[in-house]
């Protein structure tokens, strides 16, 4: 594997590790995001991870961004994850807060039952944080729940959404805007200023959504208000 460095704005350089998704390139992702981290230290502005690229948004002049990229990626070794954490998060999958959910079956040709069953079947591993605090990118989901982003994004997603953007999931953790498809709603509450760390989850953790009832997800503390 030999990374390509690119230019994105006079303050940000794409790093191409790999040229398609796969799921077996996420231990290389966390592995390269936490040695970039570490590598730029209080200059990094930004640092944002797809499956197979890494923005670095730095306060370095270009050249010394290169450098300090092309030191941290030196000899890099994928990273298994295995001290990250599992999490069991329950879901109440419904059209009245997962407006998406109807539209993935009728696209897929599977039924809405089928398309929870295929999401909570198998453990996601958290990628990265970001867009916004203690948003888990995870993934990936089965191809067949696979899912452009909307045209348009909502103004207002509520805080706890369950989406689907290509084979990505995640879990917004507070109101915001967004594009991602929506198929449930969590009680669980991912950002928390009292937490130590403030998000629940962490890169290298593991995530299995659970699909629970109606009933189950407000005795836990669910928002049942419908998603606009």
């Amino acid at each position: 594997m030999k990374p390509r460095i690119e230019v994105v704005a006079i303050d940000s350089l794409m790093v191409r590790l790999f040229d398609r998704i796969d799921e077996a390139n996420m231990p290389w992702m966390l592995a390269a995001s936490r040695r970039l981290s570490a590598a730029f230290g209080e200059h990094l502005l930004d640092l944002v991870p797809s499956y197979t690229t890494l923005m670095v948004q730095s306060a370095l002049p270009p050249g010394e961004a290169r450098a300090r990229i092309a030191q941290a990626l030196d000899g890099l070794q994928p990273d298994t994850g295995s001290g990250g954490r599992r999490h069991e998060i329950p879901v109440w999958y419904d059209a009245s807060v997962g407006p998406e959910l109807p539209v993935l079956a009728a696209r897929s040709g599977l039924s809405e039952a089928e398309i929870v069953r295929l999401h909570g079947e198998r453990d996601y591993p958290v990628f990265a944080l970001g867009f916004a605090p203690g948003f888990g990118f995870m993934g990936l989901v089965d191809e067949r729940l696979a899912s452009p982003r909307l045209s348009t994004p909502r103004k207002r997603v509520a805080a706890g959404s369950v989406g689907i953007a290509e084979r990505q999931t995640a879990a917004y953790p507070a109101v915001s805007p967004g594009g991602w498809n929506l198929i449930g709603r969590t009680p669980v509450r991912l950002f928390d200023r009292e937490r130590e760390g403030y998000s629940l989850l962490q890169p290298g953790d593991r995530v299995r959504f659970v699909p629970v009832s109606r009933s189950e997800f407000v005795a836990l503390g669910g928002d049942v208000e419908a998603q606009a």
